[in-house]
């Protein structure tokens, strides 16, 4: 058991360092999308409009026609995956505890947690700003939507009327959260499959980021 453990660790370790897609190369005057991270957990940002690609349809999914009203003039969402349980034990600002963490370890329910914003997000020490080309984007967009519970009419399974703001709200996501595959697992996964540089493995965001602003 021991052994097995040190090999983890160490794989998680090595992981972070190595890169995939390494041959990636942003694409001059491509799509902006962005990687944010508020420190532990990552996100990806992708613009709402984009005009004849599949990410100019994103309203389609949302089961309340008021979500195009209310945010049709916002630029871009930051999408993320995660836990349920630890999700939904940080409303108002709550640090989930060491219980709730603990359980999140373990295999259960996840839900995408969408973020809407009026502008792209300036680039800085959390947030990592990728042009990519239309190819990409499309493979990015489509890994995205995989990741949403739907219903018969393909459209997102809301889980809460709210979520941390009145920006942002939850949907019930496919796959199970566990130890091994973490938020930013989700994050370096979605972007592996568009091509884009990421870590072999990374459950923490910092390498994330790292090895996306390594990309030229």
């Amino acid at each position: 058991m021991s052994a097995a453990f040190t090999a983890l660790i160490l794989f998680l370790c090595t992981g972070a360092l190595v890169p995939v897609n390494r041959q990636f190369r942003q694409t001059p005057d491509g799509i902006l999308v962005f990687v944010a991270s508020n420190g532990t957990h990552t996100d990806v940002v992708l613009p709402l409009h984009v005009p004849h690609t599949q990410g100019a349809s994103w309203f389609r999914h949302f089961p309340d026609s008021s979500f195009h009203s209310r945010f049709g003039a916002y630029e871009y969402a930051a999408f993320g995956w995660g836990s349920e349980k630890f999700y939904l034990a940080s409303y108002n600002q709550q640090v989930p505890g060491p219980a709730t963490v603990l359980r999140a370890l373990v295999p259960g329910p996840t839900l995408m947690h969408v973020r809407f914003l009026r502008h792209a997000p300036p680039a800085g020490t959390h947030v990592v700003a990728v042009r990519i080309s239309r190819a990409q984007h499309q493979l990015l967009t489509a890994q995205i939507e995989a990741a949403f519970q739907s219903d018969s009419l393909n459209r997102y399974t809301l889980r809460n009327a709210a979520g941390y703001t009145a920006n942002d709200f939850f949907f019930r996501a496919t796959g199970r959260y566990h130890a091994l595959r973490t938020c930013n697992d989700w994050t370096v996964r979605t972007l592996r499959r568009a091509g884009l540089r990421v870590p072999l493995k990374s459950p923490l965001a910092a390498p994330v980021l790292h090895q996306v602003r390594q990309a030229k």
